[in-house]
This record gives C-alpha cells, sequence and structure tokens, in this order.
C-alpha cells in the first residue's frame, strides 16, 4: 500500500475526499490577524461575522458555527425534534449512513427512510409517508435532504424537486432540513446563488471544510429564534469553543474567494469520468457524475482495484463491494488529474 509518510509524498493524488484539503496561504494569512475573544462567552468578532455573512449568503436570519457538519445536521435535528418525534430521509442520507445513529441518539427521534434515483427522494412518496402524531404513531416533524448527496455521487436536487419538497412541508406544518455539505457544489453546478437552493428549507447545515478548504468547520444556519435554540444544543454536544475566530478566519476567506473555484474540481472529474468508463473492468454512471464526486464500479473487488491505484500514487476509497469513489477538490490540479487518468488507464492494461 503507497505510504502518506513515505519521501515520495508529493506524488500522491489524494482522492479519498474534499476533505483532505489544505488551508490556502490566504487562509494562513487570515488566521494570524484575526480579531479574537471568546465564542461561546458571544464575543469573537471573527466568529460573528462568519455567521452574520453566512447567513445572509444563504438567505437567513442568522447562523451557528460548529465544528463539524455532522454536528450540525445533529443539533438541527435535535432542535426540531421533540424524543419521539419522527423525520424522513433518503435510506442512503449522510445523517443515517455516516452520523453513527445520531436522531436516535441525541434527539431521540425515529428515522423513516426511502428509496431515490440519483439521491433525489421523489416528492410523492415522501407526501405518503408523513404521519400525523397520535395514541399510535409518532408525529413527522421534519424531512431532512441532502444537496449535493454524497452516497449517490455528488448529485443536485433540482430546484423545481426543492420547491416541491417546501410545499409538502406547509402543507403538513412541518420543516425542512438540509444538510448542505456540498451545497455549495450544487449552487455552482446549477449555475445559481446558493440562496435560490436554500430558500425551500427552513434550516440548513454548509460545510467550510471540504471544498471551501477550512480546515475546520460549517455554519447552522435558519431563523434567530431557532438558531438560539441550536446554540444550547452546540454547548450541550460539546461544540462550543473559545477562541474560535482563528478558524472562523479561514471561513470567511472560503466564503468569499473558495466558492466559483469549485467549477474546476467538477471539469476535473467530468473529464477523469469519461475516460475511465469502458475501461476493461471499470465503469462510471456518467449520469451521477454533476460535481466533484466520481464512483467508479469495478468487476474485480474494489479493495483490489484500490490497493492497484495506491501502487500509481493514488487513493481512495472503496464504498460498496464492487464500487470505488474519487473526490476532486482544490488540491488535485490538471496535472494529478492526468495521473489519476493515467493510473485507471494502466491497471485496465494489465
Amino acid at each position: 500500500m503507497f505510504c502518506l509518510a513515505s519521501g515520495r509524498f508529493n506524488l500522491v493524488v489524494d482522492l479519498r475526499s474534499d476533505t483532505v484539503t489544505r488551508p490556502t496561504p490566504a487562509m494562513r494569512e487570515a488566521m494570524a490577524h484575526a480579531p479574537l475573544g471568546d465564542d461561546v462567552l458571544g464575543d469573537d468578532p471573527t466568529v460573528m461575522e462568519l455567521e452574520r455573512e453566512c447567513a445572509a449568503m444563504l438567505g437567513m436570519e442568522a447562523g451557528v458555527y460548529v465544528p463539524s457538519g455532522t454536528m450540525g445536521n445533529q443539533i438541527a435535528i435535535a432542535t426540531h425534534c421533540q424524543p419521539g418525534d419522527a423525520l424522513i430521509c433518503e435510506e442512503e442520507a449522510h445523517i443515517l449512513y455516516y452520523e453513527v445513529g445520531g436522531p436516535a441518539v441525541h434527539a431521540g427521534a425515529v428515522s423513516w427512510t426511502l428509496p431515490s434515483r440519483l439521491g433525489v427522494m421523489d416528492p410523492a412518496a415522501v407526501e405518503a409517508r408523513i404521519l400525523k402524531a397520535s395514541l399510535h404513531t409518532p408525529g413527522t416533524k421534519i424531512i431532512c435532504l441532502e444537496n449535493t448527496h454524497n452516497r449517490a455521487g455528488g448529485t443536485i436536487t433540482p430546484l423545481d424537486v426543492m420547491a416541491e419538497f417546501a410545499h409538502i412541508a406547509a402543507r403538513h406544518e412541518i420543516k425542512v432540513h438540509l444538510d448542505g455539505a456540498r451545497v455549495w457544489n450544487a449552487a455552482v453546478g446549477l449555475g445559481v446563488p446558493v440562496r435560490e437552493i436554500t430558500q425551500h428549507v427552513h434550516t440548513a447545515s454548509v460545510c467550510l471544510s471540504k471544498g471551501l478548504c477550512s480546515p475546520v468547520g460549517s455554519v447552522l444556519c435558519g431563523p434567530a429564534e431557532f438558531i438560539e435554540r441550536a446554540r444550547i444544543w452546540r454547548k450541550r454536544m460539546g461544540g462550543g469553543m473559545r477562541q474560535a475566530g482563528l478558524l472562523a478566519a479561514c471561513g470567511l476567506v472560503s466564503l468569499r474567494t473558495m466558492v466559483d473555484r469549485l467549477a474546476e474540481d467538477h471539469a476535473r472529474a467530468r473529464r477523469t469520468a469519461e475516460a475511465i468508463t469502458g475501461l476493461p473492468g471499470l465503469k462510471v454512471d456518467l449520469d451521477s457524475v454533476q460535481t466533484n464526486i466520481v464512483l467508479v464500479s469495478t468487476d474485480q473487488p474494489a479493495t483490489e482495484v484500490v490497493a492497484r491505484l495506491a501502487e500509481h500514487g493514488i487513493i481512495c476509497f472503496p464504498v460498496a463491494t464492487n464500487r470505488l469513489r474519487l473526490v476532486f477538490h482544490n488540491d488535485v490540479d490538471d496535472e494529478k488529474t492526468d495521473q489519476a487518468i493515467g493510473a485507471f488507464r494502466a491497471i485496465a492494461a494489465s
């Protein structure tokens, strides 16, 4: 297996996730000069600036800075729900698949799941699953959406479908929460400001530490009264940080300079997908390559293909028995993209 600690580190093309990005020089400079306070006490000016700016971008009243997207999602669910309430989400949603049973542990919520086409649930099926609270049934409190959808391959929920979910929620007097870890990718992919997406939800957790390159952090946004209650859950979960402006300064650089460049990641992902699909033993559903993620189906066990790629300096994750995932980001340029394509061609030919 290729060793990250070896002297050949600069040859590695790290496609495991867009969470592996390193802070940019501008971020390091911002950290050095950030005005600081104590965020738990509510007086860190850089954190407050980040929260205001992110909420404004999303068209929402307020935001709260949290250490991770997982915490943002789980705080949102716990703030929306009481123990025994129900939520609806896609069957491979991040909040269930990668957040260690958080809705049950933190909120005591029941999770109803539905299948999807490329990560997008059928609105009619969602509406049919909504329950009113009764002596026998848990009442549905929120619909949880994920845009882009990680395990579907970074796929985008169209704006008209987002609007349908909003209408359904209004009819049933429930809320919509968005896991917007990669909503910036969705906005760039659609060619619209991010608020065109988030106008259809009540709350959204958005990541700064994936494609936007910040080292740490997400912002949970929503109505001001909701965010004040969410701050209690942040404290309860241990998410209160002190001189967090050091990190929030990076987040401001992310919001101001790193969003539009996501289109470069999308283009490199598409170029790689088109080069891989059709190679012997490998296949990519090009319909699923909508942003910066490429899912590659493999005839051989994915673990074996991943090991062979590592011999060429390409590191990535298997995500199923016969599937691996490639995620493009700021630290993968055209040269490294060419290296990845060459590695796939080499193993397909051998």
